[in-house]
């Protein structure tokens, strides 16, 4: 009984090692993605030929494998797509050169273990991945459900009626998690959905694929290279869209760029309005700005794009004044308002956010919840969080015909933490090091010895 138990653990280690060995075979391949497909405890996939190393699966072949997997697997089919999905993910992110413990797929690596003949496609097109639910909804005849693990506690599945159940992953990193984060909170809830339908003791056929790759290496083009030449592939840059510029009837007055901007509501997800607003022929308008010698507004108004928050504007609102201690002028943005529906909620950055007139302001990370330099003013902010990327922003002092900022003064000051807690602990060893010099120079030598041979010595108290 022993010896037949671990014989089945050793086959599972063994397709699973398999498996890792498929997705490391093939070569790097633009526009791919990889598909995996096991089935529960007990069920058995047909054995099916392994694709050839580089050779990338087109529909038809895909659709072949799924009637050949599907004619014998149970036809209550969980389908996990995810947004974007690579084999650098399982090569990078799954542990596979010994370090299981920091492996971003551990309730995907135990399902694969468990199932006797789990089917890797380690190469399948971009347009077929597309096509998998719509494939599989013409193979079992229904319609697919989408569902999550919440979702799904609460359906009762009928082992002898084919079911099509979609599961959507996400792959965007949002502000503060990592592709690893993100890849193992996927993880975690396949192996919510896997625990569920073994709770309620239904078979299943599962498939793991993406609707695209995450990571695009674009084929160097050999036209006009010689047959010993050779060529580097290297990292495609994307393009960096240029700021977004009001313009006024006496020519540009306010500037805007950012990498992000990001809100949230109530810590629900973050909304990105960086796409919509630095595009070339967006949706977003900035009608409603306004600029003069004193005062600047720049509006972003994105009309019913940002649902359910309809309509939704964001409103840069910039001052300048004279400081005679400085003996310049300085330009402070005062508020940035989020207009949504009926409901307007300000912040107040003019205690952080400023710069001398003729310069712009540049700050790596503005936000309204650590470090805050965006306070709300009122109550309603609270609900609202703001995240705003590599940020800079001019609202005076704009040259006709440019197209850059002007120097930017960065909300980074030159005495960072780090180096006034350098400079207070030299001072103290400095401190202590003179002190001790003043002890050492305190030292006396002995000016009187003792005598064996003659009288002692004898020292008065009063001395």
């Amino acid at each position: 009984m022993a010896g037949s138990e671990s014989s089945i653990k050793m086959r599972a280690k063994m397709a699973f090692i398999a498996i890792l060995f498929a997705l490391l075979s093939t070569g790097s391949c633009s526009n791919q993605v990889p598909l995996v497909m096991w089935s529960s405890e007990g069920y058995t996939l047909p054995q099916l030929a392994s694709p050839a190393a580089g050779h990338i699966i087109s529909n038809v072949q895909l659709m072949a494998y799924l009637n050949s997997a599907l004619g014998s697997a149970p036809h209550n089919v969980l389908l996990f797509l995810q947004d974007k999905l690579s084999k650098d993910d399982f090569t990078r992110y799954g542990g596979v050169f010994g370090n299981k413990q920091d492996s971003a797929f551990p309730n995907l690596e135990s399902a694969l273990q468990s199932s006797s003949s789990p089917l890797v496609l380690p190469a399948l097109s971009w347009l077929g991945a597309s096509a998998v639910p719509s494939l599989l909804q013409e193979k079992l005849g229904v319609s697919p459900l989408s569902v999550d693990p919440d979702t799904l506690e609460h359906l009762r599945l009928n082992a002898s009626e084919n079911t099509l159940l979609v599961i959507n992953l996400p792959y965007s990193s949002g502000a503060y998690l990592s592709c690893k984060d993100v890849l193992r909170n996927n993880d975690e809830v396949i192996g919510k959905v896997l625990n569920i339908m073994k709770a309620q003791s239904v078979p299943y056929t599962a498939i793991y694929t993406g609707l695209k790759p995450s990571r695009v290496i674009e084929e160097p083009s050999l036209i006009g290279q010689s047959s010993m030449s050779r060529s580097l592939l290297q990292a495609v840059v994307d393009e960096v869209k240029p700021p977004l510029m009001f313009n006024s009837t006496r020519g540009p007055c306010i500037m805007l760029w950012a990498q992000n901007l990001n809100v949230s509501f109530s810590d629900k997800e973050w909304i990105d309005l960086g796409p919509s607003t630095f595009a070339s022929g967006g949706s977003m308008s900035t009608s409603g700005s306004f600029c003069n010698e004193t005062n600047s507004q720049l509006v972003l108004d994105y009309g019913s794009s940002v649902s359910p928050y309809n309509p939704f504007r964001l409103i840069f609102s910039m001052s300048q004044r004279r400081y005679p201690v400085s003996a310049r002028n300085w330009f402070t943005l005062d508020t940035v308002e989020l207009v949504f529906n009926t409901l307007t909620a300000t912040y107040n950055g003019s205690h952080g956010i400023y710069a001398p007139a003729e310069y712009s302001f540049h700050c790596q990370n503005v936000n309204s919840f650590h470090n805050a330099l965006l306070v709300p003013r009122t109550q309603n902010p609270t609900q609202w969080r703001i995240l705003f990327t590599d940020f800079q922003i001019q609202g005076f002092s704009i040259l006709n015909g440019t197209t850059d900022f002007s120097y930017a003064s960065d909300c980074a000051g030159f005495f960072t933490p780090g180096i006034w807690m350098g400079l207070i602990t030299s001072l103290l060893m400095l401190l202590i090091l003179t002190y001790g010099l003043h002890m050492i120079m305190q030292l006396r030598s002995m000016d009187r010895f003792d005598d064996p041979k003659g009288p002692s010595i004898s020292v008065p108290q009063s001395e």
